[in-house]
């Protein structure tokens, strides 16, 4: 398991301890919080939400409560209608389509309706047969609207084909019954035929858009398995040789064994551990000890982890429905809802921003290259290493504003370092050029890092990427603003940019995530651009 700090971790830290602070952050949580409705002030109000109350260092409890299942996370009321509509629209443009091509036949079964937009007329028939198939098929439709919760894409398409196959059996039926001529029948298994097509493509394209959602928003997924026996070890083997899970094995905790051989620590261990390690997801396999096993659930919950259970089901096969993992069930304890919606149109904003700011600024970037080839000897871009999302490093693109070997003098300026915490930053640093002064001042040397964002590295906006060795003095409560990917800019960049307290910008860093919206993305770009052109930068 890799951490930036792994020696950050305390020995007093345990489970049975109040360390709220150690839970995964979840962006946008508290402003989806529906019970809070007073208005805010000072930074908040900027987010649009209330007031940032809870003590530094520390984050709100996950609100959720109770055993969830992924059904009741993703399924409601809502969004029944919403797929019964979809299907109804799938199902009427499938039968305008029959309409179109048996209308050449000229048959009675079409009588004249001047429909806007096609150039063949449709008949009032069709229109209500496809009302009437798309209720029978909403009527006949599988138990729940979770799609693809099974594992095999054979009983997928029967249950999708039987809802479709009696409406249409009935429906040919009525028509016969009152004397249509057999091309009616025609028309409607033709229509039946085009309605299985449909449904399943729609089912298919929504699924993979949705597992393509969540690979981006949520990356790879860092797992803990507890128990370290035969299951534990099958489930670890089966995530190592299938990458394309997004899942990354973290280690085993396990109470009965040593330190060694994949196993990191104890149940006791777990708050941790899952802090230093970025972990998302708890595996629960047997041997089960109760009162641990209880202990960790509850303490998975409070850090905010999916928690899911391997079943001792005895050579039986589960009844409902379950994700398989190696031929092994896994049934969800609990699920924290990420939203995913919200960081989709997140990531599309960041990359039509950053396309069009490289496109448009151009000819600006070309000219800034020059300035710092004449100014100084040295390379036009400074690729710095930097912590990004889950502590992972990556090359954080600037425009080099520094003399060459900076990073070789930093180790002796350390002394006059006049930032608090592990970050570094002091007044007139002898190391910055004349052009990197103006290039500062107004915040041109970070134009490079839209390619960062292009890449997906960083966003527009979120918590300012630290050098690593900065973060390698993270102490453990500084982790969780690595929850999230970095940002050009961000809440402390337009609220405390001059303030030299590294504890401040975490606590504004941490409100931001928690507090996040697209309007408060929004919010903190136009106050930076106004930052920028004050030039309000060191």
């Amino acid at each position: 398991m890799s951490s930036p700090s792994s020696n950050a971790i305390p020995n007093a830290v345990h489970e049975g301890h109040e360390a709220d602070w150690a839970a995964r952050l979840i962006p946008g949580d508290e402003c989806s919080d529906k019970r809070q409705k007073k208005k805010g002030s000072g930074v908040s109000e900027i987010l649009g939400c209330p007031d940032f109350r809870w003590p530094i260092g520390q984050s709100p409890r996950a609100r959720t409560s109770g055993l969830r299942s992924v059904e009741e996370l993703r399924g409601n009321g809502s969004d029944s209608i919403g797929t019964a509509m979809k299907d109804g629209v799938l199902v009427l443009l499938d039968w305008i389509l029959v309409a179109q091509i048996l209308s050449r036949f000229h048959t009675p079964f079409f009588h004249s309706l001047e429909f806007p937009g096609l150039t063949v007329p449709v008949s009032r028939t069709i229109f209500g047969i496809a009302f009437l198939q798309a209720v029978l098929i909403n009527l006949l439709n599988f138990p729940d609207r979770s799609f693809f919760q099974q594992t095999k894409f054979r009983a997928e398409i029967r249950g999708i084909a039987k809802p479709v196959l009696w409406s249409t059996l009935v429906l040919s039926a009525t028509l016969q019954l009152h004397g249509l001529s057999p091309l009616a029948a025609v028309a409607v298994w033709s229509a039946g035929v085009l309605h299985l097509c449909t449904l399943c493509a729609w089912r298919w394209a929504a699924e993979d858009g949705r597992k393509h959602g969540l690979r981006s928003t949520r990356g790879i997924r860092n797992v803990l398995i507890v128990g370290s026996g035969p299951i534990g070890h099958r489930i670890a083997t089966y995530i190592e040789k299938h990458p394309e899970l997004d899942r990354s094995f973290c280690g085993f905790l396990d109470d009965r064994k040593a330190a060694g051989e994949g196993v990191i620590g104890g149940s006791r261990d777990l708050m941790a551990l899952a802090r230093t390690g970025f972990v998302d997801e708890l595996i629960l396999t047997p041997p089960y000890d109760p009162a641990a096993t209880q202990r960790m659930v509850h303490t998975a919950r409070r850090l905010r982890l999916d928690v899911k259970m391997a079943p001792n089901l005895f050579g039986c096969e589960p009844a409902g429905k379950s994700e398989n993992l190696a031929n092994i069930p896994l049934i969800s304890l609990h699920q924290e809802n990420l939203p995913v919606g919200e960081l989709l149109l997140k990531r599309a904003l960041d990359v039509g921003v950053a396309g069009t700011a490289l496109l448009v600024l151009a000819p600006a970037l070309a000219l800034i290259a020059l300035l710092i080839r004449v100014d100084s000897a040295g390379p036009v871009i400074y690729k710095a290493p930097r912590a990004g999302r889950k502590g992972r490093p990556f090359p954080c693109y600037k425009f080099r504003t520094m003399h060459q070997h900076a990073d070789d003098v930093k180790k002796k300026l350390r002394e006059q370092n006049q930032r608090s915490g592990p970050c570094f930053k002091i007044r007139d640093d002898p190391r910055i050029t004349r052009i990197g002064k103006f290039l500062r001042r107004y915040s041109l040397d970070e134009l490079p890092q839209l390619w960062n964002v292009l890449q997906g590295d960083m966003s527009l906006v979120g918590p300012r990427p630290h050098p690593l060795d900065d973060v390698s003095g993270y102490a453990i409560e500084h982790l969780s603003r690595l929850d999230v990917p970095p940002g050009i800019t961000g809440l402390w960049q337009v609220e405390a940019r001059q303030n030299p307290s590294f504890q401040t910008a975490l606590k504004l860093d941490i409100e931001y995530i928690h507090h996040w919206s697209l309007r408060a993305d929004l919010l903190i770009l136009l106050k930076t651009a106004g930052a920028v052109l004050r030039g309000s930068g060191e």
